[in-house]
């Protein structure tokens, strides 16, 4: 199985193009954070490639930006190119899917100079739930159970 799914920022503008046959793609670059911390307590920042074909590809180029918070669904995908006499080995996320996960209005609230290397790095925007409140809290102090309620 060959099954990819990332959330990042777009760290510049995607570059739509078109293949001889005219079916659009769109290229660019996420950042996404590590889920760990290194050995000085910073969390590291992978860039990783993005390829996107035919509608999406057109839809990404117009919706997103610089900064936008995006997920991607795809494979990886490797290949290999002669330059130079040079071997040149690729590795690309071929994206099956790609959701937008800030509304219009802060896309458009946001500009590319708003953006700097700092945005990604650490994710701010992603909200967390705190996990620490007790769940039950708003039950009372006991839950009676009969033993006719147990499944087994």
């Amino acid at each position: 199985m060959n099954k990819v799914m990332l959330i990042g920022r777009i760290t510049r503008d995607p570059e739509l193009r078109y293949t001889s046959s005219n079916i659009p793609s769109v290229r660019f670059t996420l950042a996404v954070n590590r889920p760990f911390e290194n050995q000085n307590g910073e969390r590291e920042t992978d860039f990783i490639n993005i390829v996107v074909w035919r509608k999406q590809a057109e839809n990404v180029k117009k919706y997103v930006s610089k900064g936008s918070l995006v997920a991607v669904e795809g494979r990886i995908q490797t290949g290999s190119y002669e330059k130079d006499g040079q071997r040149i080995y690729t590795t690309d996320v071929v994206a099956d899917n790609v959701q937008f996960l800030e509304s219009k209005s802060q896309a458009q609230n946001r500009t590319s100079e708003d953006v700097t290397p700092s945005d990604f790095a650490n994710n701010d925007s992603v909200q967390t739930t705190d996990m620490s409140e007790e769940v039950f809290a708003d039950f009372g102090d006991s839950i009676e159970i009969s033993d006719d309620d147990i499944a087994f």
